[in-house]
């Protein structure tokens, strides 16, 4: 019983029969060959629409020769098979034969499509289609097709005695290719389109028109071919009020492609005297030609009836249809179209902002004022912008040409709309500012070029230019470096424009001190408000007195916080007491708002960022050493607090920049998104030839650990058991579970203990703070990791190293402190529950050197923290971010920081940590612009990837 195939079915069948190697087959008849599917494995041959079963020689490598060999196989007829190779061509597991015939098919389908076909006969004189005529590019890409043909794509031995035959793989492409074109014509409609006997499915037996095929063979496509020059010189807007009865005329003329430099008019060939030079069937060949151009375009049958057919009279109609679309056509179908060389085709329309007569040329006014600014059409001819008077004229035109400036133009309809409906309506400031940066506007869902002009311009250009070293202002204690000055000018030039900003130095580099500058240079009398986490309010209130002593400065935190009697200076606040407080924030007048670590407002829906946006403020500065974690939405987030409006609502910037910008879709969606945010943020790394010399060296190690025997076998139970359930659940459960079986792993690599959930004694009253044996074993020894640790630990506290030990459980953390302070290290814990006085005594004790070893948890203390003691941070567990990782590496690699730096990475061997680490190497070069979402891409992993990733490996 044959096999039933609905769509879904043929689908699946194509794709498993991809999988297959594919060869052709060809035959006596082009149209007649076949395409044999067979596997290279002697596999199972799954059921395939329309395949019949076969027995196929194909030719195998054999140690240093080859062997013939029989091998089982599936034949399609070319018009069954050309679906499924062209399936195979995006399919990426497609055997890589298939995959290159797949190519082929898509290359004949493309030449089929231009009409690149030519009569004629086979040996036996059957007629038959071919490909062509080829041109280069055609021919190139048959042979780079067949160039990366494999051996089992064409290692079909050919017919005959004597030793072993193969066939050429470009012979046998170009087989293929007319096999394609003497299929797909002959079609059940075909013989009532262009007769019989080329559309027949049967072979048609043609006797004597052998000298023929041979003159189509060589390349001669019938012996002739047309032209056509315009001539507009009866082409007159007005006569005597009248528009003149002839648009125009077409001169027809007849090329031999036997000598391409002859040419004459179609009436000298049409009455015989060219007969000696193209040939005694010349008027036969110079009628077919004729007919075949009609097909394409209709006005040309007429010549066939006129006394000189060399003059094709044309209407308006006709005119501006050649003009247009049908000259398009006609190349296509090999018939050239000569403009008239006077006649003009470079008329273009740009979008123009333009801002209202005087306004101000810096900037200033143009962003205070409410007025909105003019968004409208102009026309230029050859870049050259048309009068108002002139772009009318366009606007009243009918016809395809216009006479514009002394000579003749060909109109684009969609241009004499744009004329004649100029005004597109009013941009605000925010919208016009988007639309010069980018040099593009939305208009009716089109995005077209945008051009400032004016106020507009100047503004862009004092944007994007660049600014100068700004000199340091009066009252700063401190010496700034150049990139710093270069930070604070930029800094200034925006707020001056009343336009915020975000300054994106890496951690370390300085920001702190480049806003306290800013403050001073700007001399506002009202105070600037500075919103941070907690663990920073003593950093900020600790670098303003020590770089700008006298300067006032007031924590709004706590129960006894008070606005009252302010004049002028610094308010420190938190993020969580600016949650709560911002009604009364609100009604206070402030010279300027910064956002530190301002990636806790990346999210706009939370309540942070909405209590954020409801404080007024003239400037707006956020700093952040990572504007972009996850997604281009944080981005987003950040810019339209410091720029409101900037980027649009979030919803459309979503569809029009950051899905095809994360995707990496198109590149020049890309740059246009960097156009657009370059201005409103700068971004600075410590690796930028202008900081590295400000910094000393910093290596970064990858240390492999083993699992102990007991990890290993929690790991192996944890892996069988999860994926048992994972198979058989979907969605929301099966994300949940595949994150739940990635979370648990990672704590197994840490710590059988932290996995186990066993008690630890709490850390406040360190010097008993412990971890209880089990069964004997000491703590270290359960841990690879935690073995590692103590060697390392043992020699940089030997050459009177200090340490910051990161990890992302807090109860590892925990873990970790306990084993040091029984081992007599002294050691601090700061994590998200640390109050802020404990934290502060913290950072100075460790800076002072009373504790060389501070262990932090990674979220919690990743930022805003300044360890510059620490010669060494490692990383005991990895986060799935690398940017998250270097913050956390930036509390000791930082400006100030005067000893080499050790950056030493704890990887457990042949787990899901070592895949996931070759992952983030990857992913590290994309950390300064679009970064994936983390643990939630890997589970929309199929089962076998998921596998793959988290199956333990065992070295040999």
């Amino acid at each position: 019983m044959a096999t039933r195939f609905d769509d879904t079915a043929v689908t699946r069948a194509h794709a498993a029969a991809a999988r297959l190697a594919a060869v052709f087959l060809p035959a006596p008849v082009p149209r007649e060959g076949r395409i044999a599917l067979w596997d290279p494995q002697d596999g199972p041959l799954p059921a395939t629409p329309h395949a019949e079963p076969t027995e196929l020689t194909v030719v195998r490598p054999h140690g240093s020769s080859v062997r013939r060999r029989p091998a089982a196989a599936l034949t399609l007829p070319l018009d069954k098979a050309l679906p499924l190779l062209v399936h195979a061509r995006r399919d990426p597991a497609a055997h890589p034969a298939t995959a290159c015939w797949g190519a082929a098919a898509l290359h004949a389908l493309r030449l089929t499509a231009r009409g690149r076909l030519l009569p004629g006969l086979t040996p036996a004189g059957l007629d038959a289609w071919r490909a062509g005529p080829l041109d280069p590019e055609d021919i190139a890409h048959l042979r780079a097709v067949a160039a990366a043909l494999p051996h089992e794509g064409h290692a079909v031995p050919l017919p005959g005695p004597g030793a072993l035959r193969l066939p050429q793989p470009e012979a046998l492409m170009r087989s293929f290719l007319d096999a394609v074109a003497d299929t797909l014509p002959r079609t059940p409609a075909a013989p009532h389109a262009c007769g019989r006997p080329f559309a027949d499915r049967r072979p048609q037996r043609l006797p004597g028109a052998q000298d023929w095929a041979a003159e189509v063979a060589a390349g001669m496509d019938a012996g002739v071919r047309i032209s056509l020059r315009l001539d507009l010189s009866a082409y007159d807007l007005f006569d005597d009020g009248e528009r003149a009865r002839r648009a125009g005329a077409a001169i027809v003329q007849v090329h031999s492609l036997a000598d391409p430099t002859l040419l004459t008019d179609a009436a000298t060939l049409w009455a015989g005297a060219a007969d000696a030079a193209f040939g005694p069937r010349a008027r036969v060949d110079a009628a077919l030609a004729v007919r075949r151009a009609a097909r394409v375009w209709p006005p040309l049958a007429r010549l066939a009836d006129q006394d000189t057919p060399d003059v094709l009279a044309l209407s308006e109609d006709e005119l501006g249809d050649l003009l247009g679309v049908a000259a398009t056509r006609l190349a296509a179908a090999g018939v050239a179209v000569h403009w008239p060389r006077d006649l003009a085709q470079d008329l273009s329309a740009a979008a123009v902002v333009r801002p209202a007569p005087g306004s101000a040329t810096d900037g200033t006014g143009f962003f205070e004022s409410e007025e909105l600014l003019r968004f409208r059409w102009q026309l230029a001819l050859g870049g050259d912008p048309l009068t108002e008077a002139e772009m009318d004229t366009l606007a009243e035109a009918h016809r395809p040409v216009v006479r514009l400036r002394d000579q003749w133009v060909l109109v684009d309809p969609a241009l004499v709309r744009k004329a004649r409906k100029r005004e597109l309506g009013l941009l605000d400031p925010v919208d016009a500012l988007a639309a010069a940066l980018t040099g593009t506007a939305e208009v009716d869902g089109e995005t077209v070029e945008a051009v400032p002009v004016g106020a507009l311009a100047a503004l862009r250009d004092r944007l994007t230019t660049g600014v100068q070293p700004a000199e340091p202002p009066p009252g700063l204690r401190a010496t700034l470096r150049d990139y710093q000055l270069r930070g604070l000018a930029w800094l200034d030039l925006m707020t001056s424009l009343g336009l915020g900003g975000c300054l994106a130095d890496d951690m370390g580099l300085g920001k702190t001190i480049t806003v306290i500058a800013l403050h001073l240079r700007r001399a506002r009398t009202e105070p600037t408000l500075v919103v941070c986490p907690a663990s920073l309010l003593g950093n900020w209130q600790r670098e303003i007195t020590r770089f700008a002593p006298g300067v006032p400065v007031r924590r709004f935190h706590g129960a006894d916080r008070s606005l009252d009697a302010l004049a002028g200076g610094f308010v420190l606040t938190t993020y969580g007491t600016m949650r709560s407080a911002a009604p009364t924030l609100a009604q206070q007048s402030w010279g300027m708002v910064v956002a530190d670590e301002a990636q806790h407002v990346k999210n706009p829906y939370s309540a942070t960022a909405k209590a954020l946006r409801t404080i007024p403020s003239p400037a707006r500065v956020a700093l952040t050493g990572t504007p972009v974690e996850n997604n281009l939405s944080e981005l987003w987030a950040l810019l339209d607090w410091t720029t409101p409006g900037l980027l649009g609502p979030l919803k459309s910037f979503r569809a029009r920049h950051a899905r095809v910008v994360e995707n990496g879709e198109d590149a020049q969606a890309v740059e246009r998104l960097a156009r657009l945010v370059r201005p409103f943020l700068l971004r600075r790394k410590k690796s930028d030839p202008g900081i590295v010399p400000e910094l000393p060296p910093k290596t970064e190690t990858d240390h492999p650990v083993p699992l102990t025997r007991e990890q290993a076998a929690l790991y192996e139970a944890v892996v069988r058991e999860s994926l048992l359930a994972i198979e058989t659940a979907q969605g929301i459960a099966r994300r949940g579970l595949v994150l739940k079986l990635l979370g648990a792993l990672k704590q197994i690599c840490d710590h059988p203990a932290l996995y186990l959930k066993e008690e630890v004694t709490p850390v406040g009253d360190l010097p008993h703070a412990r971890l209880r044996p089990r069964g004997g074993t000491s703590a270290a020894a359960r841990s690879g990791k935690l073995a590692l640790l103590d060697e390392l630990l043992d020699t940089l506290l030997a050459e009177d190293g200090s340490a910051l030990v990161f990890t992302q459980y807090v109860g590892m953390a925990r873990l970790i402190t306990a084993h040091l302070a029984a081992r007599a290290i002294p050691v601090d814990l700061l994590h998200g529950g640390t109050p802020v006085p404990e934290r502060e005594r913290m950072v100075d004790r460790f800076q002072e050197g009373a504790t060389p070893v501070l262990v932090l948890s990674l979220k919690a203390a990743g930022t805003g923290l300044n360890l510059t003691r620490a010669g060494h941070v490692v990383h005991f567990d990895r986060w799935w971010n690398p940017a998250v990782e270097e913050q956390a590496t930036d509390r000791a690699y930082r400006i100030g920081q005067t000893q080499p730096v050790q950056v030493h990475r704890l990887i457990t061997e042949g787990t899901v940590e070592d895949r996931i680490a070759e992952m983030l190497q990857a992913k590290r070069a994309l950390a300064d612009a679009v970064l994936g979402s983390g643990e939630s891409a890997l589970t929309e992993l199929t089962d076998r990837e998921l596998t793959d990733l988290v199956r333990l490996r065992r070295e040999a």
